[in-house]
């Protein structure tokens, strides 16, 4: 190969640039040109298919630093329709015209589902990425416990599991151990909930802090480094009553009660708590419910108003429980070291892959307790089901203990390898030496998009 194109897709993680990085640089060792695409799978539509040289003459461009959050290539969440036959061969028309030999994606499961159609007309390989940290198995053959049951939606079915995932776990068998862009997620929504029980503490009151994770409960485990008394995962369905009876006697001990939950947790009957729930503000004001809006509601029927006047710690339930979302502000920032450095390891293995004919595969982080972490290929479709559809990966039970809603100790053991060493020195110095420069007062914002766009090709 002597030219490859790169593309970022799906959401923005703080690793995309490293990933980069590390793709450009194994390219240049290798001599073979690499041109990034414009925002993702988006640019692939586009007739005049925007693009960066990003190693002229096998040297990679200055706007490229691994320690820049975000992609300096956009992103969009627009995929290939697999059965838009025509736009396929136009998308080929386009690649040819720039002499391109083989893709490179960096995304999550979409990507991985959104990339096959052009898999199977040009060398295409994966490099992950994902805050959420679900794209990957627990095992080898975890997708072949899939079943599809007809259901009235526009689909016409639904994906169930056919039975409970396997009992006798080990983390040395997880495909993929963790994507980069978790661990700088899970540094922000931790040092969050550090700051939010202060006032917690201060104020006595019972704080509900709601991190990202749809369908899987990895961030919401791992913010327990921030030492919350109370941890909610979309996997495990919420037992109402052992919740109550949690904050009940956290409360009475320590006044305050901070608890984490992912933001897809589930009822009884399996459905999520925010989805499309309506309640209303102390004003009478209609609200659109979140899973933390939807649990403080709940909390404030089941504690009542005299559970906290009959301390005088606050005046009714409704001014005792607050909520939070950490929101976007996980996806964004300088990426700490672990996933600077794990993410460029990536980069670098999928474009080996890429040149070395292992096609339609995905670079993979694997972990064993005799090498550590170390990176790996695997075709793409050890992660696909038997219709070829990719299922976000689920925190296995083995590592959520339901009874003091918190991570056991398999848990406890999956995460220490990542967090031990995940902050480097030259991130505590990056802090102290930047964030409070008095230029940046007087400076306005540079954006790299400006730099890059400068540097953007179109064809002709």
């Amino acid at each position: 190969m002597k030219r490859i194109a790169i593309l970022t897709a799906g959401g923005d993680t703080p690793a995309l640039n490293a990933t980069i990085l590390g793709a450009v640089t194994r390219a240049n060792q290798r001599k073979v040109e690499v041109l990034g695409l414009i925002k993702g799978f988006s640019s692939v539509f586009n007739p005049r298919l925007p693009h960066v040289h990003l190693n002229p003459l096998y040297a990679s461009i200055p706007e490229l630093d691994a320690t820049r959050g975000g992609t300096m290539l956009g992103a969009s969440r627009d995929y290939v329709d697999p059965n838009d036959k025509a736009s396929h061969k136009l998308m080929m028309e386009r690649f040819g015209k720039l002499s391109i030999d083989g893709l490179l994606c960096v995304g999550g499961d979409g990507t991985l589902n959104g990339m096959q159609p052009l898999a199977d007309m040009l060398p295409t390989v994966l490099a992950p990425k994902t805050i959420d940290n679900d794209l990957g198995l627990n095992y080898l053959n975890e997708p072949d416990e899939w079943i599809r049951e007809p259901a009235e939606n526009p689909q016409g079915f639904n994906y169930v599991r056919s039975k409970r995932p396997r009992a006798d776990f080990d983390i040395e068998q997880m495909v993929n151990y963790v994507t980069p862009g978790f661990a700088t997620s899970v540094y922000v929504s931790a040092s969050g909930v550090e700051r939010i029980r202060t006032t917690a503490e201060s104020h006595r009151r019972i704080a509900i802090i709601e991190v990202m994770g749809r369908h899987s409960g990895y961030l919401a485990l791992a913010s327990s480094y921030g030492q919350p008394d109370i941890v909610l995962i979309p996997e495990a369905t919420l037992n109402i009553e052992r919740l109550v009876d949690r904050v009940s006697e956290l409360y009475e001990l320590q006044k305050n009660v901070v608890i984490v939950c992912g933001e897809g947790i589930v009822d009884e009957n399996g459905k999520e708590l925010g989805a499309e729930k309506f309640s209303t503000d102390p004003a009478g004001n209609v609200t659109l419910s979140g899973a933390a809006e939807a649990l403080r509601w709940i909390l404030i029927e089941r504690l009542g108003d005299d559970f906290f006047r009959r301390t005088r710690r606050a005046e009714n339930a409704q001014a005792a429980v607050f909520t939070r979302k950490v929101g976007h502000t996980q996806r964004g920032g300088r990426p700490i070291l672990f996933d600077r450095f794990h993410a460029a390891q990536l980069g670098g293995k999928a474009l080996d892959m890429l040149i070395d004919g292992q096609h339609n595969s995905v670079a993979v982080l694997q972990w064993d307790r005799a090498r550590g972490f170390h990176v790996e290929g695997l075709p793409a479709n050890s992660f696909r089901d038997r219709w070829g559809h990719i299922h976000a990966r689920f925190v296995h039970p083995s590592m959520y203990d339901a009874i003091s809603l918190r991570p056991s100790a398999t848990a406890i053991n999956y995460l220490e390898p990542i967090f031990k060493t995940a902050i480097g020195y030259d991130d505590v110095e990056c802090v102290r030496e930047k964030l409070f420069d008095t230029g940046n007062l007087i400076r306005p914002f540079h954006s790299v998009n400006i730099d890059v766009n400068k540097r953007i090709r179109y064809i002709d």
